[in-house]
């Protein structure tokens, strides 16, 4: 089957001169053109459906339920239709929570299908992925941008305030589940241990800030020439404020020995 397929494939596209730099350049940003497109469109049409669900367009129209109305008037599955839903949803959250924010008034807009169309560049498969976490997502995101604000490190133009968006929501997609425990029979232990969880939880918030001014693609070693003067601004050890973004990066307590913990 794959040899047939791949036959099928080589007679179905004729052989083509290779492309020059130039032209592979021209190719690749038309691709992202379009890729940006369809992003924004999806903006657009989860804003028209959480509208329309909020209305309750079916009833009108006599269809039973928003999945009837779904598939009679446009011919998607129920799970299809919920999965708009879940997308409006989590756009909503973020956009909300981005509008929110008093440092972030460049990205505010009063006619709401501009804003609706506003491209965080995240993916719809990520957003479906984040839908049933939406109130974390809106809530790292306020907290990151005040952060941001406050340092006064960092304008919060449109690119620096799309980039906090998007790592939010790898952050909560990716975020580990803490395994289940049992608190300890010994009060002094289920204390220490307690005093642990609390120093760890106020590390995390450290390294998201570190996450902000250095971002995750940036190695350690560029990542200390950006962050030096920050950890010198707020009194903080630079090898601790290295721990801690890794910490923030990968949910691991293990980045944090022999600074913090």
């Amino acid at each position: 089957m794959g040899t047939r397929d791949q036959d099928q494939d080589d007679v179905a596209e004729p052989a083509r001169p290779p492309l020059t730099t130039e032209q592979a350049r021209e190719v690749t940003a038309g691709l992202r053109e379009a890729m940006d497109d369809v992003r924004r469109s999806v903006a657009v049409l989860a804003a028209r459906v959480r509208d329309a669900h909020a209305a309750r367009v079916w009833l009108p129209l006599g269809h039973s339920s928003w999945e009837s109305y779904c598939d009679a008037e446009f011919g998607i599955s129920r799970a299809q239709a919920y999965r708009l839903l879940d997308v409006a949803r989590a756009l909503a959250a973020i956009h909300d929570a981005v509008t929110a924010s008093p440092a972030a008034s460049l990205m505010r807009d009063t006619d709401p299908e501009s804003a609706a169309a506003l491209d965080y560049g995240i993916s719809q498969r990520s957003l479906i992925a984040v839908s049933g976490r939406s109130g974390d997502v809106a809530e790292l995101i306020t907290r990151r941008l005040a952060t941001l604000a406050h340092s006064g490190l960092q304008a919060l133009d449109e690119p620096t305030v799309r980039a906090v968006v998007r790592q939010a929501v790898r952050d909560v997609r990716t975020a580990p589940t803490p395994p289940p425990a049992d608190p300890p029979a010994d009060p002094a232990l289920a204390e220490l241990r307690r005093v642990v969880d609390d120093l760890a939880a106020h590390t995390h918030q450290l390294g998201e800030l570190m996450l902000e001014v250095a971002p995750a693609y940036l190695a350690d070693t560029a990542a200390a020439d950006v962050l030096a003067p920050l950890c010198e601004e707020i009194g903080e050890n630079l090898q601790s404020g290295l721990a801690a973004r890794r910490y923030a990066m990968s949910g691991d307590r293990r980045a944090l020995y022999g600074t913090v913990l």
